[in-house]
């Protein structure tokens, strides 16, 4: 490679880390957190996960929705979760009189409230918030994806940097030099462990890209299927009035349609049209797959509940598959507990980056003072 070319990237390198080093500091640390955040929530809150009993019968949902429309004041079930193991709480995600999102906690067994707490003010909504938007919305989504953009370049122009003019030097820059002086150190560390994590850190980089840009998951779709339209996720509701259906078993109708079409062991999650237009959203998340996030999909009526659609995972396009693994790529989850820990690792290191980049070209910026 001339050497222009390798001062100008290195330049490149340089500034651009330095003007997002903060964000991507921000990123790389909630990162971190949200890799663990089942296991962690779970051991804080375990209200909202386990029951203390496991029953022999479980209510219906549409008792527990009846409870918290009639003791809790709530107008509007947004979601539903409920879980295959025995063990689980029933989760339901609603919104109250003063349209604010209550999330809920379900002895599924006895149709009693466990927790209850607002939605926004649980610790990983606003750690996820932080991660994606820094707690400010559209502009900070922007922010977040633009320095993740750049963060992908540090990473491909780090490794041109990184890579030695002759290969004799090449085991040199595999290795850190403990017993060098801190500088050396510093710069073995940012280099070398940047080396030995970058397809990680890159494809982190990439998957967390598809949720920050339209455009970015756009071009995933073509390479996958040839084409950037998205199968939608949304079916319009065929019924246009409501013809005042009897809602005792209303909820529950609908899993159990929603149950029998997709015949295996899974987790359920009921989703409500925010609109007045679109029909209601079922999801079976497949737990008989190793790989995680295989959910199939069926459309009901939120009139009649009446299925609409059904659309089993082995159907979607390529394109789509991709971005179901899009989520358990970027958090490390794919492979479970194995990939999660390289995936908390590589990001905690990805956070010492722009601390130990920076520390270098403050001693640069020391020694040419100096001279």
């Amino acid at each position: 490679m001339k050497k222009g070319l390798k001062k100008n990237i290195g330049f490149l390198h340089l500034w651009l880390g330095l003007g997002s080093g903060l964000i991507v500091f921000i990123a790389a640390l909630t990162g971190s957190i949200l890799v663990f955040e089942k296991e962690i929530d779970k051991a804080v809150n375990p209200e909202y996960y386990n029951v203390a009993t496991i029953g022999t019968s479980k209510k219906t949902i549409d008792y527990c929705t009846d409870i918290l429309q009639k003791q809790y004041a709530i107008k509007k079930i947004t979601r539903i979760y409920t879980f295959n193991d025995p063990s689980r709480t029933m989760q339901i995600l609603a919104k109250d009189s003063d349209k604010k999102a209550q999330f809920f906690s379900f002895d599924p067994y006895t149709g009693k409230v466990l927790a209850t707490t607002p939605q926004e003010s649980r610790f990983f909504v606003i750690v996820l918030s932080l991660h994606r938007q820094l707690l400010l919305g559209e502009t900070g989504e922007i922010i977040m994806g633009t320095s993740c953009l750049i963060f992908a370049f540090m990473l491909i122009s780090g490794i041109i940097l990184w890579w030695p003019k002759k290969i004799k030097n090449l085991k040199q820059r595999l290795t850190v030099k403990w017993n060098a002086s801190f500088k050396r150190v510093n710069w073995d560390f940012h280099s070398t462990f940047g080396f030995y994590s970058f397809i990680i850190l890159l494809v982190i980089s990439l998957t967390g890209l598809s949720f920050a840009f339209n455009w970015f998951q756009d071009g995933v779709y073509f390479l996958a299927d040839g084409t950037t339209k998205k199968p939608s996720a949304k079916v319009e509701n065929p019924t246009k009035t409501d013809p005042k259906l009897n809602t005792t078993a209303f909820y529950q109708s609908i899993y159990n349609k929603a149950d029998s079409i997709f015949p295996y062991k899974g987790n359920i999650q009921i989703r409500m049209p925010v609109d007045t237009i679109n029909s209601i959203l079922v999801l079976k998340e497949n737990i008989e797959k190793t790989i995680p996030n295989q959910s199939s999909a069926a459309y009901f009526d939120k009139y009649t509940t009446e299925e609409i659609e059904a659309r089993p995972y082995e159907s979607f396009s390529t394109g789509d598959k991709i971005k179901r693994l899009n989520y358990p790529i970027h958090t490390g989850s794919i492979y479970g507990l194995t990939t999660k820990i390289i995936a908390f690792l590589v990001a905690l290191f990805a956070a010492t980056l722009p601390i130990t980049g920076l520390l270098i070209w403050l001693g640069k910026k020391k020694k040419g003072t100096k001279k």
